[in-house]
Order: structure tokens, then C-alpha cells, then sequence
């Protein structure tokens, strides 16, 4: 454990601490909660997703205040129990802070997401649950072994199927292909069986999924990729906004992720995107859309019965992998440190003819760095409770009133539903702030002529356009 030592913080700082919202990555506790709670607090952020606990800061009467330890002495109990937690490893840091125009210390932890599943001294297991800011004590195997195959300590590729017999991966024609190209001096039943693929007289799951035909037949519903086409830039897809029937893409993971990115490319070619110069036919770098598809297939949680889904909308893709960051990976750190969920699966599809992860470890970052170099916006991932999302936007990477000028100087005028199809911002009325700011600066006016529903704005000020 880190100690940050004692850290002055000014009176706007001390204000925003008293207003910390309580939700799944922070909680405000009162000085006097004991040492136990608040490791039992500490663990469960570390064995979720992270987060930090304020001691020192209470609520009278829906009112909070600052009460923290009148001296670092004080919170002695509370330190020996986080030290005694977090011993041998960088995952918690604490450091005092001294508030302006306040009394007391108050005991900043911050913790971060664990690679190892945290327990408390009497053997507790807890998680931060997303829906409530309580932690929750882990009372069964089941959710014991969700845990588990969440921080990645238990994988579910290794899983022997019993009802599988030897045969459908040894003798299929994608093993048969891939042993004459990649291992030629030895036979598929032995070879497979060398690499932990056949455990107990029976494949496992990494063994079906990458060398039999069909793998959907043995595992129906967490096996394929379904791909979605919403005629709509909308936050959300429905139903009646689909374009066609769903396709679903199957086949061993080589196979599936080739194509599934040859079948997105073929959709996005036939979209348009409003830009400044007019509508225009959608283009995404080929690598990002390959990288993006190869990362949810090998790194998704195979033991969830859900399809990798990839949506695509007018104005983006989304590519939704069933399971949540594996061991320590979150979202800010996930393009710095790696950490695979499916080790096997991702060592021995690399060994594949033109494996879809030549350069592996390094996928997301190329898709990333490919965005950047055309102008667009990085993709943004976002975990939720069972799944990890990736969106990648046709946004430019200029700012929205960058857009709405050379839109504007293009075509004379614009509206809001017309700047938020350009710029794909989602709220009315955070588009009308940008306008308004904008006529603040005197860049762009309303047209007096429109109202309502039919506001547009015009380029310049109404003394220039007058003259």
C-alpha cells in the first residue's frame, strides 16, 4: 500500500468533496466507522471495478459536513487494517486531506481494480454491486465462481464438454487444414491433446472453438457473431428501425472474425453520414473495424450464453462483448496493460495462417491510432454489468463548433436536429448551449424570420448580414 502523506486541499476543493455523489466507485463514511467495515468497503471495490472512500465526511440532517480526525494518529486502526489488507502490493493508496476553513483530516482511499479476488480477515468476499452502493457478501459457490471467472483466475476455455466426443476436433476439416500449414510433423489427436486441448478423454471449449467446423452446434448461443443493421442515429435500436434480418456469422474463430469484418465493410459502404459538404458514404479504417471484431471475440467471456453482437447505426458501430474486463483491465487502462481472459485461445490462434492477431497486445491501440490518422474520433469503451461495449463513431475530431462553421459556410444555414446528425450529439439541449455560445461570440444569429420548430441559424452577426 501506498502512503501519499498528508495533501492540502483549497475551499472549492473541500465544497466539491461535501458533494461527491454515492454511487458504484465512490462512498463518503463517517470517522467513526469501524476499521473492520472499512475493509469490508475496500474489497469490494478492489474485487469490482475500483473506487475511493472519503472517511471524515458525515450527513446531519441531508446536510454533509467536513468532521474529519483531529490527528493522523487517529485513524491508526483504520490504516493497520488497509496495510494489513494490501500488503505486498500497489493496489490501495491513502493520504490525509487538511481542508481550508475546516477541521479535521479526512482518510482518502483509493483502490484499484484487483487482479486476485480480495477477502476479508474472517474470509468475507464482497463485490460492488452497480445498482447499489452497499457492498454485497459472495454466499455461494455459483457467485463465487462467477467472481472468479470474471477477475480471469478461472477460465472457461479449459472446460472438458462430456458430451463431446474426440472426433469433431480431431478429425475436422479446419484442424486438418491448420496442422498441414502450422504443424506439419505431427498428428491433430496428439498434438491437441500436447496442448491441454483434450483433457479427461474430452475437447474443451478452446478445442471446439477453434478447430471444429460447426462450433455452434455444441455451443449454441455463445459460439457466433450477430450483426444488426438500424436505419437511425438514435441512442438506441428498435425493432422497427432495423434494416433486414439480423445476419449471423459462424464458423471456427478464424472464420467467423474474417467474416464478420468482410460482411460489416459491405454494410457500411452502402451508408451515408451528414458532414459539412453534405452527405457522404460512411468509411471506418479497415484495421480498426478488424481489431475491434478480433478483441471481443477472443477476449469475451465464453461461459455467458450471448452472441458477440456488432450494431451498426447510421452515424456508428458498436460492438458489444458478453463479459466484463478481465484480472486488473479497466477502461483507462486497457490500451497500457494486458491481461487475457482466453490465454489459450489467443496463443493458439496466432499460430493460424495469417492469424487475425499478428500483432498481439497491440490490436486496440492500432484501432485507435487509425481513427486518429483520418480525423475521426478514438472509439470509446464503455463496461457494463455483463458486457463490454466499443463504439466507433463517424465523429470528426474537430469540435462542434468547428463543424457547425464549416457546415454553415457550405450551406448558408443549420439547424439542431441537422447539427446533431453532423456532430452526433445525442441532446437537443446541449446542442442549443453550443448555439448560444456560439451567438455569444458573434460567429453565428438567429434567423428572425423562424421560429419554434423551424429556428435555423445563419453564419456572421444580423449587422453584418444587413450590410
Amino acid at each position: 500500500m501506498r502512503d501519499l502523506g498528508i495533501v492540502d486541499v483549497d475551499a472549492e476543493t473541500v465544497g466539491r468533496l461535501l458533494l461527491l455523489e454515492e454511487n458504484h466507485f465512490q462512498d463518503i463514511k463517517a470517522r467513526e466507522i469501524m476499521p473492520a467495515k472499512v475493509a469490508v468497503h475496500a474489497t469490494a471495490f478492489g474485487n469490482s471495478a475500483g473506487g475511493e472512500i472519503y472517511v471524515g465526511i458525515d450527513e446531519v440532517a441531508s446536510q454533509r459536513r467536513w468532521r474529519g480526525f483531529d490527528t493522523i494518529e487517529d485513524a491508526n486502526g483504520h490504516v493497520q487494517v488497509l496495510h494489513n489488507l494490501f500488503e505486498g502490493n500497489d493496489l490501495a493508496s491513502i493520504r490525509f486531506l487538511r481542508g481550508a476553513g475546516v477541521v479535521g483530516f479526512v482518510l482518502h482511499i483509493i483502490i484499484e481494480k484487483s487482479r486476485e479476488m480480495l477477502e476479508t480477515a474472517d474470509g468475507g468476499i464482497y463485490i460492488r454491486a452497480s445498482a447499489q452502493k452497499l457492498p454485497v457478501k459472495l454466499q455461494n459457490h455459483v457467485s463465487i465462481e462467477r467472481l472468479k471467472l470474471d477477475k480471469g483466475l478461472a477460465t472457461y476455455e479449459d472446460m472438458p464438454l462430456d458430451s463431446v466426443d474426440i472426433p469433431l476436433v480431431s478429425d475436422s476439416l479446419t484442424v486438418t487444414e491448420f496442422m498441414i500449414e502450422s504443424v506439419p510433423v505431427s498428428e491433430p489427436d496428439p498434438w491437441l491433446r500436447s496442448q491441454r486441448l483434450i483433457i479427461n478423454d474430452r475437447p474443451t471449449v478452446a478445442a471446439v472453438l477453434l478447430y471444429a467446423d460447426e462450433p455452434q452446434v455444441i455451443l449454441p448461443k455463445r459460439s457466433a457473431i450477430k450483426i444488426l443493421r438500424y436505419k437511425s442515429s438514435s441512442k438506441e435500436g428498435y425493432r422497427d428501425q432495423l434494416d433486414g434480418n439480423p445476419i449471423t456469422i459462424e464458423g471456427p474463430l478464424t472464420k467467423q472474425i474474417r467474416d464478420a469484418v468482410h460482411a460489416v465493410a459491405e454494410i457500411v459502404g452502402s451508408s451515408q453520414v451528414q458532414t459539412t459538404g453534405g452527405l457522404v458514404s460512411v468509411s471506418y479504417p479497415p484495421e480498426t473495424l478488424h481489431e475491434i471484431v478480433t478483441n471481443a471475440v477472443l477476449h469475451r467471456d465464453y461461459s455467458i450464453a450471448t452472441d458477440v453482437q456488432i450494431r451498426i447505426f447510421d452515424n456508428r458501430i458498436e460492438v458489444d462483448s458478453p463479459g466484463r474486463l478481465p484480472g486488473h483491465i479497466t477502461t483507462a487502462n486497457m490500451l497500457d496493460e494486458q491481461f487475457a481472459r482466453n490465454g489459450k485461445i489467443v496463443r493458439l490462434i496466432n499460430k493460424f495462417p495469417d492469424p487475425p492477431n499478428k500483432d498481439v497486445g497491440e490490436g486496440l491501440n492500432t484501432a485507435f491510432q487509425k481513427m486518429r490518422e483520418i480525423g475521426l474520433k478514438p472509439p470509446s469503451i464503455e463496461e457494463h454489468d455483463s458486457r463490454v461495449v466499443v463504439r466507433i463513431r463517424h465523429e470528426r475530431l474537430a469540435s462542434y463548433e468547428e463543424q457547425i462553421l464549416e457546415y454553415l459556410m457550405a450551406n448558408g444555414e443549420i439547424n439542431n436536429s441537422k447539427a446533431r446528425e453532423l456532430t452526433g450529439e445525442g441532446s437537443e439541449n446541449k446542442m442549443k448551449r453550443v448555439f448560444e455560445k456560439m451567438m455569444d461570440a458573434g460567429q453565428i444569429y438567429r434567423d428572425p424570420s423562424r421560429r419554434g420548430s423551424a429556428t435555423a441559424y445563419l453564419l456572421g452577426s444580423p449587422q453584418s448580414d444587413s450590410n
